[in-house]
């Protein structure tokens, strides 16, 4: 750690094996895990929590002040869980009065250039792609992928396991288990390639995309295919979680997808 050519506040607290590269910033009020590796021109502010064995590299801001004119300097953290990779140029900022905390999960890769913004929340295993932005206030579940360039719009909910394909404008909520693509962003099918890589049997796949089906390729609108579900379909945990996902969506689900029609796709 006793690195010359980097500044570390006196408050700061910094385990004894983290290695932090020349020309490296750390404010007061940050607190870093053992075995982290800190790059080169890395600036830490006020308020950085950071997990143990992370890697930050050259160039990202971790913890800087909301880009949101109503903060008006409360205090407040980001936080970025153990074993998260944190790539060239990313830019977490903290959070605000709203929620006092921005949250990055466990075993993340946030690829190079990509934005969090403030009070966001991303699960575990979540990997953001080159250049992707999250505005203030999203909320992203486990093992979700957001491809090179996806846009996300403030307050909007990501399940877990989602796909979203590149360069994707996100205005919507989409729910767990599925790959989402096209503009405006649709249901393009379950992840099922995901879903086995993480153990999910063909079983419960099918029984996922048993309820997609009613969701997003009926004629049916969400309420009325909710209400099928329910009577239809066994509880099962996914259905549970789809449906709780649903119930608590403010923005409203993205579009379904029934195929092309008139050269268009169509809900």
């Amino acid at each position: 750690m006793n690195q010359p050519l980097a500044y570390v506040h006196p408050e700061a607290k910094i385990a004894k094996n983290v290695v932090i590269e020349p020309f490296v910033n750390i404010e007061k009020n940050v607190e870093i895990g053992e075995g982290t590796w800190i790059g080169s021109n890395v600036t830490i502010m006020e308020g950085a929590r950071i997990g143990k064995n992370c890697r930050i590299f050259p160039g990202a801001v971790i913890s800087a002040i909301p880009q949101d004119l109503k903060f008006k300097g409360e205090e407040s953290i980001a936080k970025i869980g153990d074993n998260t990779t944190i790539r060239e140029f990313v830019t977490i900022n903290r959070g605000t009065i709203a929620n006092h905390e921005t949250v990055i999960g466990k075993n993340c890769l946030i690829m190079a250039c990509a934005h969090v913004a403030h009070d966001c929340v991303i699960g575990d295993h979540v990997i953001m792609g080159n250049n992707s932005g999250l505005a203030g206030h999203i909320e992203i579940g486990d093992w979700a992928i957001l491809s090179g360039m996806v846009a996300v719009h403030q307050f909007v909910k990501i399940g877990e396991h989602v796909m979203i394909s590149g360069g994707s404008l996100v205005g919507k909520d989409v729910p767990p288990y599925v790959k989402a693509a096209r503009q405006p962003l649709s249901y393009v099918g379950v992840n099922s390639i995901g879903l086995r890589r993480r153990g999910f049997t063909n079983e419960v796949i099918n029984e996922i995309q048993d309820i997609y089906r009613k969701i997003f390729q009926s004629k049916l609108n969400v309420t009325q295919a909710v209400r099928v579900i329910e009577a239809e379909l066994p509880a099962t945990p996914e259905r549970d979680r789809i449906l709780t996902f649903i119930g608590k969506s403010n923005r409203g689900l993205m579009k379904g997808y029934l195929g092309r029609r008139n050269g268009s796709y169509s809900e």
